[in-house]
C-alpha cells in the first residue's frame, strides 16, 4: 500500500497537476519516511479528494507529487459522531484516536458534571487543537479520505439542543435497550453516541438527556471505560448502518 500524506487545504488538482507537500507534512514524508523520487503515493485534502501521483523532487521542506489520477469520496451519510465526555489522563484522548481510525464522522467534547478533567476558556482552545491533531494524525494513519472535525467544547444544556436534533444513544450500562437491537435502517440524521466521563452520566443529565429524545442503550453485561465505550459501539453502528 502506497505511503499516504494530507495537504492543509482542500484541493482541486487533477491529473497532470502538482501538489506540494510543506512543513511538518514534508518532513514527514522526507526525513521518516524517507519517500524517493518517482515513488508512488496518496495524497488527501480531507475533504474528500484522493490523488494518487508520484514525488517528482523530495527535501525536507518540499515534496512535489505530480498527479495522476483522482477520486472524490462522498461524505458519508448519515454522519456517526461522538459525543465524548473530558475525562482525566489520556482516557478521552485514546477515545478520540480509536473512534478516528474506526470510522467516526465528528467528534464534539462534552464538559459532563462529572467530568474530573475542566476546560476553561483557554484550556478548551488548547484542547480542542490537541484533538484535532490526534484525529488528523489518526486519519491519515487510517487512509482515510474525509478528516473528522472536531467542534467546540459543549455543556450539556448545549448538548441537549443538538440531542433534539438527532438520533441520539447514550451508551449507559443501566439502559433497558441493547445497542445491538437499535434498528438504524434509513436513518437520515446525524447518528450520536454518548460517552460519559468515569464516574458515569449523573442522573439529571441521563433524564435530561432522555426527555430530549435520546435512548439509552447498553453494549453488553459489562462496564466499559470511557476510553472504550465509543469504539466500541462506533464498530456496532457501522455494522448496522452497513459501512461494515
Amino acid at each position: 500500500m502506497a505511503l499516504h500524506f494530507v495537504l492543509d487545504e482542500p484541493t482541486g488538482a487533477g491529473p497532470g497537476d502538482t501538489v506540494v507537500l510543506t512543513g511538518s507534512e514534508a518532513h514527514h514524508a522526507a526525513s521518516v519516511r524517507r519517500v524517493r523520487v518517482g515513488e508512488e503515493v496518496t495524497v488527501g485534502d480531507g475533504r474528500g479528494a484522493w490523488l494518487t501521483g508520484r514525488c517528482e523532487s523530495v527535501a525536507p521542506r518540499e515534496v512535489v507529487v505530480r498527479v495522476e489520477s483522482r477520486t472524490d469520496a462522498a461524505a458519508p451519510r448519515p454522519r456517526v459522531v461522538l459525543v465524548q465526555a473530558l475525562a482525566k489522563g489520556d482516557r478521552d484522548e485514546l477515545a478520540v484516536q480509536a473512534a478516528t481510525e474506526l470510522g467516526i464522522d465528528e467528534i464534539v467534547p462534552w464538559q459532563a458534571s462529572r467530568s474530573v478533567s475542566r476546560w476553561d476558556a483557554a484550556k478548551a482552545e488548547k484542547g480542542r487543537a490537541r484533538w484535532a491533531t490526534i484525529v488528523r494524525e489518526a486519519a491519515k494513519q487510517a487512509h482515510r479520505a474525509w478528516i473528522p472535525e472536531v467542534s467546540p467544547l459543549v455543556t450539556t444544556r448545549e448538548l441537549l439542543r443538538r440531542v433534539a436534533a438527532s438520533r441520539t444513544l447514550v451508551l449507559e450500562p443501566t439502559g433497558s435497550a441493547r445497542l445491538t437491537g437499535v434498528d438504524l435502517t434509513g436513518e437520515e440524521s446525524d447518528v450520536l453516541l454518548v460517552v460519559g466521563p468515569e464516574g458515569g452520566i449523573a442522573p439529571d443529565e441521563l433524564a435530561e438527556l432522555e426527555t430530549s429524545g435520546a435512548v439509552l442503550v447498553r453494549l453488553g453485561e459489562s462496564v466499559l471505560r470511557t476510553s472504550t465505550a465509543g469504539p466500541a459501539a462506533l464498530a456496532v453502528v457501522s455494522a448496522s448502518l452497513g459501512r461494515w
